[in-house]
């Protein structure tokens, strides 16, 4: 971290003078430095052709800082991982700050750091972005908004309306583990237990398996907010489709389904962000469980006729 002469953020740290000037030059700017973004200016100017993604997502958790992780990384990842799962790969992401007045510069750096580090694993690019600070109270350390641009895989069709009764659905990994974690990490609540965030960029992973497969595979989700079981009903509402679901065959860590009992939680609904949902033409599904380093027996339920 640079030498500052400051220790917190401040109110005129968010007023578009001299002292955003040197909040952004003391990070923003040398963390995330390439040519385009040394223009300087209000927006991000280059070209794109053929199909694209777009995606944006605002990242409020609490902790800020949580077992695995925190909001910076979580942001990069999460936005990434929605362009994913239209299928596309991920190139550009604008970068939006909202910061309490009075959080640390340390804090502030870290999650700095951490945006950059999941960009570069990620392989994309920070292109514009915005800073603005609200009063003491009044935002819960920071809050986060990042927009997304993504080529389209060439051999993507993502859509609802290829999925058919027969096709399978493959978790591509244990699920609930992020959504504990964050929980572990907030006042009154403590676990015997290491558990980490599983939080992750998946288009890489997505980008191979499109590879491979292509359009054997119609419709890709990664169940964020409302876990597993609300992704699977997503996607029988949409489709029209019955979802044959063999719950045992989901994989849960140990001390996760133990957190889950003891809080009167159904894993199943629990926040996730290192896994996502795949549905694949049933004859493909053997592979695309292997493809994905999934623990034997991940994938799981079945497209059903049916409405």
């Amino acid at each position: 971290m640079p030498v500052l002469d400051f220790d917190v953020i401040t109110l005129g740290h968010g007023g578009g003078g001299i002292l955003t000037h040197r909040l952004l030059e003391s990070g923003v700017f040398s963390l995330f430095k390439h040519e385009l973004l040394d223009e300087r200016h209000d927006g991000a100017i280059f070209e794109l052709t053929g199909r694209v993604a777009f995606s944006t997502d605002s990242y409020v958790v609490s902790p800020i800082f949580f077992p695995g992780g925190n909001i910076g990384e979580l942001a990069v990842n999460g936005t990434v991982n929605d362009l994913a799962m239209c299928g596309a790969i991920p190139k550009y992401l604008s970068l939006s700050f909202i910061i309490e007045e009075g959080l640390p510069m340390t804090q502030f750096w870290d999650i700095l750091v951490s945006i950059r580090d999941a960009a570069q694993r990620a392989g994309v690019q920070t292109m514009t972005g915005d800073t603005k600070v609200v009063e003491k109270g009044k935002g819960d350390g920071i809050f986060i908004n990042t927009s997304g641009i993504g080529k389209m895989h060439p051999q993507a069709r993502i859509a609802t309306r290829h999925v058919r009764a027969g096709d399978k659905i493959v978790v591509s990994g244990y699920v609930a583990t992020h959504g504990i974690a964050i929980m572990s990490g907030r006042t009154g609540l403590t676990f015997e237990t290491d558990l980490v965030s599983d939080t992750a960029n998946l288009n890489h992973t997505v980008a191979a398996l499109l590879d491979d497969f292509g359009e054997q595979i119609p419709l890709l989700h990664d169940p964020t907010r409302g876990g597993v079981a609300t992704v699977l009903n997503e996607i029988a509402q949409n489709c029209r489709l019955g979802v044959t679901l063999a719950q045992e065959a989901i994989t849960v860590l140990n001390d996760v389904q133990s957190a889950c009992e003891l809080l009167g939680l159904d894993p199943l609904y629990v926040a996730n962000e290192g896994v996502f949902l795949t549905v694949v033409a049933a004859e493909a599904a053997g592979f695309e469980a292997a493809r994905t380093s999934t623990p034997p027996g991940v994938s799981a339920p079945e497209i059903a006729t049916g409405s």
